[in-house]
């Protein structure tokens, strides 16, 4: 393949991969019944006035696969801890015994496990999306490249074929994706 078409399909390949890490890392986050930290990732503390994340201020385990136990640095920062955990709606609730705080993960139900799959789904079909139009702006950059920048028809029609490939590969990466999450979301 000719340096100019690499360079387009090495950049949209970048895109697509990117999309597909945002989802995977976003997937993480959908609680599904059992205890990970990953659950707390949106959580906030407020620390010394900056919003920090909880996994900067404390050290968080799952001792057992419903609990999630938060062990801060700072003695201090239970009850902003715990504050803060009640203000992010991640569905769990803190207790604490002076020095840890534990948070039991309630199993979900029938039409949360759906309302879940929904949204993985919904999660999937966008980065999809981005997927193909990455693939679009390559084409379009390549075309451009050919009328303007002198790449060969060969050239152009090698980077069309080259992105096609890379885009089945990565919308395979997204069903192959949502199919785990879905699994996962499905086992009791």
């Amino acid at each position: 393949m000719l340096p100019k078409a690499k360079e387009i399909v090495d950049a949209m390949s970048l895109k697509m991969k990117g999309a597909v890490d945002y989802l995977e890392e976003d997937l993480k986050n959908y609680r599904v019944g059992k205890a990970s930290p990953a659950i707390l990732n949106p959580v906030l503390v407020d620390y010394y006035g900056t919003p920090t994340p909880v996994s900067q201020v404390a050290s968080v385990t799952t001792p057992d696969a419903k609990t999630i136990a938060i062990q801060p640095w700072e003695r201090s920062l239970i009850a902003k801890i715990e504050k803060a955990i009640l203000d992010a709606n991640v569905g769990l609730t803190p207790s604490n015994n002076g020095e840890i705080i534990r948070c039991q993960v309630p199993a979900l139900t029938e039409e949360r496990r759906k309302e879940l799959i929904k949204k993985a789904k919904a999660a999937g079909e966008t980065t999809k999306v981005t997927v193909r139009n990455a693939r679009r702006d390559g084409i379009d950059l390549l075309k451009k490249a050919q009328k303007n920048e002198g790449l060969s028809e060969d050239g152009e029609k090698e980077g069309e074929d080259e992105l096609q490939k890379l885009t089945d590969k990565w919308v395979k990466e997204v069903d192959a994706l949502i199919s785990a999450k879905e699994k996962d979301i499905l086992t009791v």
